[in-house]
Protein backbone atom coordinates (compact mmCIF):
# COMPACT_ATOMS: atom_id res chain seq x y z
CA UNK A 1 0.00 0.00 0.00
CA UNK A 2 1.27 3.48 -0.86
CA UNK A 3 1.29 6.01 1.96
CA UNK A 4 2.05 9.69 2.42
CA UNK A 5 5.59 10.66 3.45
CA UNK A 6 4.92 13.87 5.38
CA UNK A 7 3.31 17.27 5.19
CA UNK A 8 4.03 18.79 1.79
CA UNK A 9 2.48 22.19 2.44
CA UNK A 10 -0.09 24.20 4.32
CA UNK A 11 -2.00 26.84 2.42
CA UNK A 12 -3.98 29.79 3.80
CA UNK A 13 -6.48 32.07 2.10
CA UNK A 14 -5.78 35.68 3.02
CA UNK A 15 -7.25 39.09 2.30
CA UNK A 16 -3.65 40.35 2.14
CA UNK A 17 -1.32 37.40 1.38
CA UNK A 18 1.86 39.51 1.37
CA UNK A 19 1.17 40.99 4.81
CA UNK A 20 0.11 37.65 6.27
CA UNK A 21 3.26 35.99 4.92
CA UNK A 22 5.33 38.81 6.44
CA UNK A 23 3.63 38.28 9.82
CA UNK A 24 4.58 34.59 9.85
CA UNK A 25 8.16 35.51 8.88
CA UNK A 26 8.56 38.47 11.28
CA UNK A 27 6.65 37.15 14.31
CA UNK A 28 7.30 33.41 14.13
CA UNK A 29 10.59 33.36 12.24
CA UNK A 30 9.22 31.17 9.45
CA UNK A 31 11.91 31.65 6.80
CA UNK A 32 10.18 30.64 3.59
CA UNK A 33 11.70 31.61 0.25
CA UNK A 34 9.89 33.57 -2.50
CA UNK A 35 8.10 30.35 -3.53
CA UNK A 36 7.00 29.50 0.01
CA UNK A 37 9.57 26.71 0.46
CA UNK A 38 10.52 26.33 4.12
CA UNK A 39 13.00 23.75 5.34
CA UNK A 40 11.79 22.85 8.79
CA UNK A 41 13.79 21.09 11.45
CA UNK A 42 13.24 17.34 11.79
CA UNK A 43 10.79 16.31 14.48
CA UNK A 44 7.43 14.83 15.22
CA UNK A 45 4.27 15.87 13.41
CA UNK A 46 0.89 15.13 14.96
CA UNK A 47 -2.11 14.41 12.74
CA UNK A 48 -5.30 14.35 14.84
CA UNK A 49 -9.00 14.75 14.22
CA UNK A 50 -11.37 16.60 16.56
CA UNK A 51 -15.13 16.68 17.06
CA UNK A 52 -16.80 19.23 14.75
CA UNK A 53 -18.08 21.22 17.75
CA UNK A 54 -14.67 21.67 19.41
CA UNK A 55 -13.69 25.09 20.73
CA UNK A 56 -10.01 24.10 20.66
CA UNK A 57 -9.38 25.87 17.34
CA UNK A 58 -10.92 29.14 18.51
CA UNK A 59 -13.63 30.32 16.12
CA UNK A 60 -16.00 27.58 14.95
CA UNK A 61 -15.52 28.72 11.36
CA UNK A 62 -11.86 27.66 11.53
CA UNK A 63 -11.82 24.09 10.22
CA UNK A 64 -8.11 23.35 10.78
CA UNK A 65 -5.37 24.60 13.09
CA UNK A 66 -1.68 24.87 12.29
CA UNK A 67 0.68 23.72 15.05
CA UNK A 68 4.34 24.75 15.13
CA UNK A 69 7.03 23.09 17.25
CA UNK A 70 9.08 25.62 19.26
CA UNK A 71 12.22 25.29 21.35
CA UNK A 72 11.17 27.68 24.17
CA UNK A 73 7.44 28.36 24.47
CA UNK A 74 7.78 31.14 27.06
CA UNK A 75 10.34 33.01 24.94
CA UNK A 76 8.20 32.65 21.82
CA UNK A 77 5.07 33.90 23.59
CA UNK A 78 7.00 36.87 25.04
CA UNK A 79 8.37 37.67 21.56
CA UNK A 80 4.87 37.59 20.09
CA UNK A 81 3.43 39.78 22.86
CA UNK A 82 6.26 42.30 22.35
CA UNK A 83 5.34 42.41 18.65
CA UNK A 84 1.72 43.19 19.56
CA UNK A 85 0.34 39.81 18.49
CA UNK A 86 -2.94 38.44 19.86
CA UNK A 87 -1.56 35.83 22.28
CA UNK A 88 -3.83 33.71 24.50
CA UNK A 89 -3.13 34.25 28.20
CA UNK A 90 -3.32 30.58 29.14
CA UNK A 91 -0.94 27.77 28.31
CA UNK A 92 -1.50 24.05 28.71
CA UNK A 93 0.83 21.24 29.77
CA UNK A 94 0.31 17.56 28.97
CA UNK A 95 2.51 15.07 30.81
CA UNK A 96 4.90 13.35 28.45
CA UNK A 97 3.72 15.46 25.50
CA UNK A 98 4.81 19.02 26.27
CA UNK A 99 3.49 22.54 26.67
CA UNK A 100 1.13 24.48 24.40
CA UNK A 101 0.30 28.13 23.79
CA UNK A 102 -1.73 29.93 21.14
CA UNK A 103 -1.55 33.04 18.98
CA UNK A 104 -4.10 34.38 16.49
CA UNK A 105 -2.64 35.67 13.23
CA UNK A 106 -3.78 38.99 11.72
CA UNK A 107 -6.40 37.21 9.57
CA UNK A 108 -8.02 35.54 12.61
CA UNK A 109 -6.48 32.06 12.35
CA UNK A 110 -5.63 30.49 15.71
CA UNK A 111 -2.15 28.91 15.62
CA UNK A 112 -0.89 26.47 18.24
CA UNK A 113 2.71 26.55 19.50
CA UNK A 114 4.09 23.33 20.98
CA UNK A 115 7.20 22.84 23.08
CA UNK A 116 7.62 19.04 23.05
CA UNK A 117 8.49 17.32 26.33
Amino acid sequence: MERVLGIGGYFLRAADPVSLGAWYRDCLGLDADENGLWRQEAGQTVFATFESETDYFGARAQRTMLNFRVRDLDAMLAQLRAAGADVAEDTQEMDGVGRFGWVTDPEGNRVELWQPA
